[in-house]
Protein backbone atom coordinates (compact mmCIF):
# COMPACT_ATOMS: atom_id res chain seq x y z
CA UNK A 1 0.00 0.00 0.00
CA UNK A 2 1.39 3.53 -0.72
CA UNK A 3 0.75 6.80 1.43
CA UNK A 4 1.16 10.69 0.65
CA UNK A 5 4.14 11.24 2.15
CA UNK A 6 2.17 12.66 5.25
CA UNK A 7 0.04 9.98 6.13
CA UNK A 8 0.18 6.47 7.87
CA UNK A 9 -1.12 3.36 7.50
CA UNK A 10 -2.90 2.04 10.51
CA UNK A 11 -4.51 -1.07 12.00
CA UNK A 12 -6.18 -1.48 15.17
CA UNK A 13 -7.01 -5.14 16.84
CA UNK A 14 -9.80 -6.45 18.89
CA UNK A 15 -12.22 -4.88 20.63
CA UNK A 16 -10.54 -1.62 19.98
CA UNK A 17 -12.61 -1.86 16.70
CA UNK A 18 -15.48 -0.71 19.05
CA UNK A 19 -14.53 2.55 18.38
CA UNK A 20 -14.02 2.57 14.99
CA UNK A 21 -16.50 3.59 12.02
CA UNK A 22 -17.51 0.13 10.07
CA UNK A 23 -15.27 0.97 6.92
CA UNK A 24 -12.07 0.96 9.28
CA UNK A 25 -12.74 -2.00 11.39
CA UNK A 26 -10.30 -5.33 11.29
CA UNK A 27 -8.32 -3.59 8.55
CA UNK A 28 -5.38 -1.27 7.36
CA UNK A 29 -6.57 2.40 6.10
CA UNK A 30 -4.08 5.30 5.85
CA UNK A 31 -4.64 8.57 8.14
CA UNK A 32 -2.76 11.43 7.44
CA UNK A 33 -0.74 12.82 10.41
CA UNK A 34 0.36 15.95 9.27
CA UNK A 35 -0.02 18.49 11.85
CA UNK A 36 0.10 15.15 14.87
CA UNK A 37 2.31 15.67 17.78
CA UNK A 38 2.51 11.94 18.33
CA UNK A 39 0.98 8.58 17.33
CA UNK A 40 -0.80 9.20 20.91
CA UNK A 41 -2.41 12.49 19.06
CA UNK A 42 -3.54 10.23 15.86
CA UNK A 43 -4.85 6.95 17.54
CA UNK A 44 -6.96 9.40 19.97
CA UNK A 45 -8.20 11.74 16.39
CA UNK A 46 -9.52 8.38 14.74
CA UNK A 47 -11.34 8.09 17.88
CA UNK A 48 -9.92 5.55 20.33
CA UNK A 49 -9.18 6.88 23.74
CA UNK A 50 -5.55 6.69 24.87
CA UNK A 51 -6.58 4.45 28.10
CA UNK A 52 -8.09 1.40 26.04
CA UNK A 53 -4.46 1.14 24.62
CA UNK A 54 -1.73 -1.29 25.98
CA UNK A 55 0.68 -1.73 23.15
CA UNK A 56 1.96 0.17 19.88
CA UNK A 57 4.23 -1.36 17.35
CA UNK A 58 5.35 1.25 14.40
CA UNK A 59 7.12 -0.89 11.34
CA UNK A 60 7.12 -3.59 14.27
CA UNK A 61 8.70 -2.04 16.98
CA UNK A 62 7.18 -1.45 20.04
CA UNK A 63 6.46 2.50 20.91
CA UNK A 64 5.55 5.22 23.43
CA UNK A 65 2.56 7.42 23.31
CA UNK A 66 5.15 9.93 22.96
CA UNK A 67 6.36 8.54 19.32
CA UNK A 68 6.21 11.17 16.49
CA UNK A 69 5.41 10.27 13.15
CA UNK A 70 6.57 11.71 9.82
CA UNK A 71 4.41 9.84 7.29
CA UNK A 72 4.21 6.37 5.69
CA UNK A 73 4.75 4.02 8.72
CA UNK A 74 2.29 0.87 9.49
CA UNK A 75 0.88 1.12 13.14
CA UNK A 76 -0.28 -1.55 14.69
CA UNK A 77 -2.70 -0.92 18.27
CA UNK A 78 -3.71 -3.42 20.32
CA UNK A 79 -5.86 -3.09 23.95
CA UNK A 80 -4.95 -4.91 27.01
CA UNK A 81 -3.59 -8.55 26.52
CA UNK A 82 -5.02 -11.10 29.03
CA UNK A 83 -3.30 -14.05 28.08
CA UNK A 84 -0.34 -13.30 26.04
CA UNK A 85 2.42 -12.75 27.80
CA UNK A 86 4.01 -9.01 25.91
CA UNK A 87 6.46 -8.68 28.99
CA UNK A 88 8.96 -7.56 26.50
CA UNK A 89 7.37 -4.68 24.84
CA UNK A 90 6.12 -1.45 26.11
CA UNK A 91 3.19 -1.55 28.22
CA UNK A 92 1.26 1.78 27.58
CA UNK A 93 -1.62 1.02 30.47
CA UNK A 94 -0.69 1.77 33.47
CA UNK A 95 -0.70 -0.61 36.00
CA UNK A 96 -4.15 -2.18 37.40
CA UNK A 97 -5.35 -0.76 40.61
CA UNK A 98 -5.11 -3.00 43.32
CA UNK A 99 -8.04 -2.27 44.75
CA UNK A 100 -10.48 -1.25 42.17
CA UNK A 101 -12.73 1.69 42.89
CA UNK A 102 -15.13 3.14 40.57
CA UNK A 103 -16.32 6.53 39.70
CA UNK A 104 -19.14 6.57 37.42
CA UNK A 105 -20.31 9.30 34.83
CA UNK A 106 -23.96 10.44 35.14
CA UNK A 107 -25.42 7.86 32.72
CA UNK A 108 -24.38 5.29 34.74
CA UNK A 109 -26.71 5.38 37.37
CA UNK A 110 -28.51 1.76 36.84
CA UNK A 111 -24.48 0.70 36.87
CA UNK A 112 -23.56 2.18 39.54
CA UNK A 113 -25.92 0.81 41.88
CA UNK A 114 -25.97 -3.13 40.47
CA UNK A 115 -21.44 -2.64 40.66
CA UNK A 116 -22.40 -1.50 44.86
CA UNK A 117 -24.47 -4.25 45.15
CA UNK A 118 -21.79 -6.93 43.86
CA UNK A 119 -19.60 -5.00 46.60
CA UNK A 120 -17.40 -2.35 44.76
CA UNK A 121 -16.71 0.96 45.74
CA UNK A 122 -18.68 3.41 43.65
CA UNK A 123 -18.81 7.31 43.82
CA UNK A 124 -21.52 8.17 41.60
CA UNK A 125 -23.85 11.67 41.27
CA UNK A 126 -26.40 12.61 37.66
CA UNK A 127 -24.41 16.17 37.87
CA UNK A 128 -20.63 15.32 38.15
CA UNK A 129 -18.54 17.39 35.69
CA UNK A 130 -15.81 16.01 33.36
CA UNK A 131 -13.20 18.09 35.90
CA UNK A 132 -14.94 16.46 39.26
CA UNK A 133 -14.90 12.80 37.93
CA UNK A 134 -11.59 13.21 36.74
CA UNK A 135 -10.42 14.93 40.10
CA UNK A 136 -11.67 12.56 42.27
CA UNK A 137 -10.23 9.23 39.83
CA UNK A 138 -6.97 10.97 40.38
CA UNK A 139 -7.48 12.20 44.59
CA UNK A 140 -8.35 8.60 45.02
CA UNK A 141 -6.93 6.25 42.75
CA UNK A 142 -10.84 5.42 40.84
CA UNK A 143 -10.99 3.87 37.62
CA UNK A 144 -13.38 5.62 35.33
CA UNK A 145 -16.46 4.16 33.83
CA UNK A 146 -17.95 6.26 31.45
CA UNK A 147 -20.15 6.28 27.75
CA UNK A 148 -18.73 9.36 26.92
CA UNK A 149 -15.21 8.77 24.48
CA UNK A 150 -13.92 12.15 24.87
CA UNK A 151 -13.40 11.91 28.48
CA UNK A 152 -11.28 9.30 28.39
CA UNK A 153 -9.13 11.41 26.19
CA UNK A 154 -8.04 13.83 28.46
CA UNK A 155 -5.06 13.79 28.92
CA UNK A 156 -5.00 13.60 33.15
CA UNK A 157 -7.11 10.60 32.85
CA UNK A 158 -4.71 7.50 33.54
CA UNK A 159 -7.55 4.57 34.50
CA UNK A 160 -10.67 4.41 32.76
CA UNK A 161 -13.01 2.66 30.46
CA UNK A 162 -15.85 2.64 28.35
CA UNK A 163 -18.46 1.04 28.93
CA UNK A 164 -20.16 -0.02 25.37
CA UNK A 165 -23.15 -1.66 26.15
CA UNK A 166 -26.39 0.59 26.94
CA UNK A 167 -27.96 -2.21 29.03
CA UNK A 168 -27.22 -1.97 32.84
CA UNK A 169 -27.07 -5.85 33.75
CA UNK A 170 -25.15 -6.51 30.97
CA UNK A 171 -23.03 -3.19 31.26
CA UNK A 172 -22.12 -5.09 35.13
CA UNK A 173 -21.19 -8.64 32.98
CA UNK A 174 -19.10 -6.59 30.59
CA UNK A 175 -17.23 -4.31 33.29
CA UNK A 176 -16.59 -7.66 35.46
CA UNK A 177 -15.17 -9.31 32.54
CA UNK A 178 -13.24 -6.30 31.19
CA UNK A 179 -11.59 -5.65 34.28
CA UNK A 180 -11.39 -9.36 35.57
CA UNK A 181 -13.34 -8.52 38.48
CA UNK A 182 -14.91 -11.74 39.45
CA UNK A 183 -12.60 -12.70 42.58
CA UNK A 184 -13.34 -9.55 44.13
CA UNK A 185 -16.85 -9.73 43.86
CA UNK A 186 -18.37 -9.18 47.71
CA UNK A 187 -22.17 -9.19 46.88
CA UNK A 188 -24.83 -7.45 48.95
CA UNK A 189 -22.08 -6.00 51.46
CA UNK A 190 -22.65 -2.25 50.33
CA UNK A 191 -25.63 -0.05 50.28
CA UNK A 192 -26.72 0.34 46.62
CA UNK A 193 -27.98 3.79 46.96
CA UNK A 194 -25.53 5.61 49.31
CA UNK A 195 -21.85 3.54 48.79
CA UNK A 196 -21.60 2.67 52.90
CA UNK A 197 -20.88 -0.79 53.75
CA UNK A 198 -23.72 -2.87 55.18
CA UNK A 199 -23.66 -4.28 58.57
CA UNK A 200 -25.53 -7.15 60.00
CA UNK A 201 -28.19 -6.03 62.46
CA UNK A 202 -30.46 -7.66 65.14
CA UNK A 203 -34.33 -7.93 64.00
CA UNK A 204 -35.40 -6.68 67.67
CA UNK A 205 -33.03 -3.18 66.59
CA UNK A 206 -35.21 -2.74 63.08
CA UNK A 207 -38.41 -4.27 63.92
CA UNK A 208 -40.14 -1.20 64.06
CA UNK A 209 -39.17 -0.47 61.10
CA UNK A 210 -40.13 -3.55 59.11
CA UNK A 211 -43.25 -3.95 56.86
CA UNK A 212 -45.91 -6.40 58.63
CA UNK A 213 -44.93 -8.99 55.92
CA UNK A 214 -41.11 -8.39 55.99
CA UNK A 215 -41.34 -9.29 60.05
CA UNK A 216 -43.68 -12.42 59.34
CA UNK A 217 -41.10 -13.75 56.82
CA UNK A 218 -37.27 -12.94 57.20
CA UNK A 219 -35.09 -13.15 60.33
CA UNK A 220 -32.05 -11.48 58.74
CA UNK A 221 -31.14 -8.02 58.36
CA UNK A 222 -28.58 -5.56 56.94
CA UNK A 223 -28.69 -1.66 57.90
CA UNK A 224 -26.73 1.05 56.36
CA UNK A 225 -25.36 3.35 58.42
CA UNK A 226 -24.84 5.95 55.48
CA UNK A 227 -28.91 6.78 54.62
CA UNK A 228 -30.27 3.75 57.23
CA UNK A 229 -32.13 1.60 54.45
CA UNK A 230 -32.92 -1.82 55.73
CA UNK A 231 -32.08 -4.71 53.63
CA UNK A 232 -33.15 -8.09 53.70
CA UNK A 233 -33.20 -11.59 51.41
CA UNK A 234 -36.88 -10.68 49.69
CA UNK A 235 -37.43 -11.41 46.26
CA UNK A 236 -35.21 -8.85 45.15
CA UNK A 237 -32.32 -10.42 46.61
CA UNK A 238 -33.54 -13.43 44.67
CA UNK A 239 -33.10 -12.01 40.88
CA UNK A 240 -29.87 -10.19 41.97
CA UNK A 241 -28.12 -13.35 42.97
CA UNK A 242 -29.03 -14.86 39.82
CA UNK A 243 -27.27 -12.01 37.92
CA UNK A 244 -24.31 -12.00 40.34
CA UNK A 245 -23.94 -15.96 40.47
CA UNK A 246 -23.23 -16.48 37.00
CA UNK A 247 -20.50 -13.90 36.54
CA UNK A 248 -18.96 -14.74 39.64
CA UNK A 249 -16.72 -17.19 37.59
CA UNK A 250 -13.81 -16.09 35.68
CA UNK A 251 -15.18 -17.54 31.92
CA UNK A 252 -18.67 -16.79 32.60
CA UNK A 253 -20.06 -15.51 29.21
CA UNK A 254 -17.60 -16.64 27.09
CA UNK A 255 -16.63 -18.66 24.44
Amino acid sequence: MTHPAASAEFRFYEELNDFLPPERRRASFAYSVAGTRSVKDAIEAIGVPHTEVDLILVDGRSVGFDRVLSGGERVAVYPVFERLDIAPLQHLRPRPLRLPRFVLDTHLGKLARHLRLAGFDCLYRNDYRDSELISAALAERRIILTRDKGLLKQRMVTHGYFVRSTESEEQLREVVRALQLETGLRPFTRCRECNAELHDVPKARVLERLPEKVRAAYERFQLCPGCGRIYWEGTHYARLRRLLDPIAQPDAGCD
